[in-house]
């Protein structure tokens, strides 16, 4: 399983960060999942009041996550799944949104969590989502990666002292 040696992240004093969680609309239970694993992830960090927005597809996440960084969000969280099928969709879709959210965060300098799942099939994305009986729960690492990547970022912006 690929959460094997994950890092365990501590993030302290970041209740006034803004952060955007997108989400996609297709494959709705494990959507349900990561949704929830996120929001969850934000208030144990603090963050009570993110912005959560829907759209149709792991596809559109990049362009809405671009537009959020440009309007100030310090950091945002992209969740979306596709599974593979008969043709070669499942690639073209998987590396538009890859490509998309990290040329997002690098060109705008704001960070995204990636929590796209890329799955064979929706068993293992089930097992991803942080549902009853999942092995990991990828809505939370995402948000957690995000809030602490911009609290990094906020560590270095900041004079010295």
């Amino acid at each position: 399983m690929s959460g094997k040696g994950a890092p365990e992240l501590t993030v302290r004093n970041v209740g006034d960060l803004r952060v955007a969680v997108v989400a996609a609309q297709w494959h709705e239970k494990v959507m349900d999942g990561l949704v929830d694993g996120a929001l969850r992830a934000l208030r144990e960090l603090g963050i009570d009041e993110p912005t959560l927005l829907r759209v149709p597809g792991s596809f559109e996440l990049p362009v809405v996550a671009k537009v959020l960084a440009g309007r100030g969000y310090d950091a945002i969280v992209a969740l979306g799944v596709v599974v593979r099928g008969g043709t070669p969709h499942f690639d073209y879709v998987c590396q538009g949104v890859t490509q998309g959210l990290t040329q997002v965060s690098v060109d705008t300098g704001v960070p995204v969590g990636f929590g796209v799942l890329t799955c064979d099939t929706e068993e293992q994305a089930l097992d991803r989502a942080g549902l009853p009986g999942s092995r990991e729960d990828k809505g939370h690492e995402a948000a957690t990666a995000a809030v602490a990547t911009a609290a990094t970022l906020r560590s270095v912006s900041e004079p010295w002292r």
